[in-house]
């Protein structure tokens, strides 16, 4: 398909609709420096971007500022985690002052946007002072190396207390790390501490636990269930953190709060040492602001685990190494009806200029057709609910009694689902996993929406679910729980912002296997455009 057609029949002329688009705006190639550095007025002018257009970014930044994150003039704390890595192995800045500054951002700020559950200060200054030592001696580890992150309370950390967002669980200390803690901590990463989740990584929240707040407004929901690492990402409180994502647990966070969240393929990064919540549609991902930081965590986490035997034996793409190379031909397929029917016009018109985009960086755009019903809650909500009793069968009775009155209606759901039901279910997963791959076989990446509406009002009752909350929330269901059924890797960059500044979210997905192609189209995308750029004014 040439540009022309594609234009004609997927994209929206940027100028039809300056009302629309106002938030919106793209700015030409010709008005981005090559080191991404976001121009001046004069430059705008040069370029023919205009007043009017002006105007239209200083509305979508009004609540954010616009600072590059790879440039040294940004706060420190929205440095990309690449930036900040290469300014710790020269010694312009060293890994101490930086954990400093982050802890002390996360005292000023995580009283409001409650996104820690636990801050390891002590653990963390220890781990940047010796990673201090480490550069000054020549032992260099790799870019994570002295770079504060947050870790998800859903890992176990050996010491330090993990109760993966229950009361029920309020004693336990892991013996061991996870494999992906432990992965990130040989490649030299300083765990800031642990980030707030829903109770056992479903939808309500424990009452007697922090819910993370929504840094771009406080009033709207911050997603579930890796709401801590989103917020603590997008709010500059750690350089990357880690998800994870049973039914679009590391994508509802990502789009909401604006920032990049990297599902991979399921068995692609261990889970050993993670609490499950359903162990055949669980994944562990990073989220963070930018894509190349997003693989650079990628590249340390995944791999081959023995001890966990879903992992698989495949060798970790080099994905950093393959970032700069041009999208010109590959294939984006794109299903008009499926990624802007029923959904919000504002994310809808978003993700139809996206495509534009990567059709003007030379990806050819391919018309390919979603399965009719990928409305699949009734699939995946018995799988779910069913492997969620056996991830909490470990409890004692006393301690379960402390789960909250909602986590416990879910278990008693789990019990209630048949055998019947379940294989049923399974069984749809099959066929869908089928329809899916075959749909992905001839093409790089699917682009579709990371979710279905901005932000909405926070739930009604967030420590109980209640489906007609969730749908309210959520809209369709359709662009999260189909790729956790068939454990195919996806990836949520932020594409620019509703009318009342709220971040929305474009979703690649990709055949199994497939993070480097979602990688590539990704930054791509990202450095033709402003949107990662932006962050919350908290």
């Amino acid at each position: 398909m040439s540009r022309n057609s594609l234009n004609q029949n997927f994209g929206l002329a940027m100028e039809s609709d300056m009302t629309l688009n106002a938030r919106r705006i793209l700015l030409p190639q010709s008005s981005v420096r090559s080191e991404g550095v976001p121009m001046s007025r004069r430059d705008a002018l040069q370029t023919g971007l205009g007043i009017s257009a002006l105007a239209a970014v200083g509305m979508a930044g009004r609540e954010a500022s616009a600072e590059d994150p790879n440039a040294a003039e940004s706060p420190l704390h929205f440095w990309s985690l690449k930036t900040l890595s290469q300014k710790i192995r020269s010694r312009d800045v060293s890994s101490v002052e930086v954990t400093r500054h982050m802890l002390e951002r996360i005292a000023r700020l995580d009283g409001k946007l409650k996104s820690y559950q636990l801050v390891t200060r002590a653990e963390a200054l220890a781990t940047a002072e010796r990673c201090d030592r480490e550069i000054k001696d020549g032992r260099y580890r790799g870019p994570l190396h002295g770079v504060p992150i947050g870790i998800k309370d859903l890992l176990y950390t050996k010491g330090i207390a993990t109760i993966a967002g229950t009361k029920a669980r309020a004693d336990f200390v892991p013996e061991f790390d996870a494999t992906v803690v432990k992965r990130l901590a040989a490649a030299g990463a300083v765990s800031l501490g642990k980030l707030v989740l829903c109770e056992g990584a479903w939808a309500p929240y424990h009452p007697d636990l922090p819910i993370p707040v929504n840094p771009w407004d406080a009033g709207k929901w911050s997603g579930v269930s890796s709401s801590g690492s989103g917020v603590a990402t997008a709010a500059g409180l750690c350089f990357g953190s880690i998800g994870s994502d049973t039914g679009g647990s590391i994508r509802y966070p990502s789009a909401a709060n604006g920032c990049v969240g990297l599902k991979p393929t399921y068995g692609r990064v261990s889970r050993h040492g993670v609490f499950a919540l359903a162990d055949s549609l669980d994944h562990v991902g990073p989220m963070t602001r930018t894509v190349e930081d997003s693989a650079i965590m990628f590249e340390v986490m995944a791999g081959h685990d023995p001890l966990d035997p879903s992992t698989a034996s495949l060798p970790v793409p080099k994905i950093t190494g393959q970032l700069e190379e041009p999208i010109k031909g590959m294939k984006v397929g794109f299903d008009r009806d499926y990624a802007t029917k029923g959904i919000d016009q504002e994310v809808a018109t978003a993700v139809l200029e996206a495509v534009d985009v990567l059709a003007g960086l030379g990806a050819e755009i391919v018309e390919i057709a979603m399965p009719d019903d990928l409305d699949l809650v009734d699939v995946w909500v018995p799988i779910a609910l069913v492997e969620a009793v056996l991830a909490n069968n470990d409890l004692s009775a006393t301690e379960a009694a402390n789960f909250s009155p909602g986590f416990r209606e879910v278990l008693e759901q789990g019990r209630q689902v048949t055998a019947t039901d379940y294989a049923a279910a399974c069984r749809k997963q099959r066929e869908v996993t089928r329809q899916i791959y075959n749909v992905l076989a001839d093409v790089n990446c699917l682009a579709c929406p990371s979710m279905a509406k901005p932000a909405q009002d926070i739930l009604k009752h967030p420590t109980v679910f209640e489906l007609d909350d969730w749908k309210r929330i959520t809209g369709k269901d359709v662009f999260t729980k189909p790729f956790n059924l068939s454990g195919v890797p996806t990836l949520s960059v932020p594409c620019g912002f509703s009318r009342s500044g709220l971040p929305l979210s474009l979703q690649l997905v990709a055949s199994p296997w497939g993070e480097s192609d979602i990688c590539r189209v990704g930054h791509a995308y990202e450095r033709a455009t402003m949107w990662h750029r932006k962050h919350p004014n908290v």
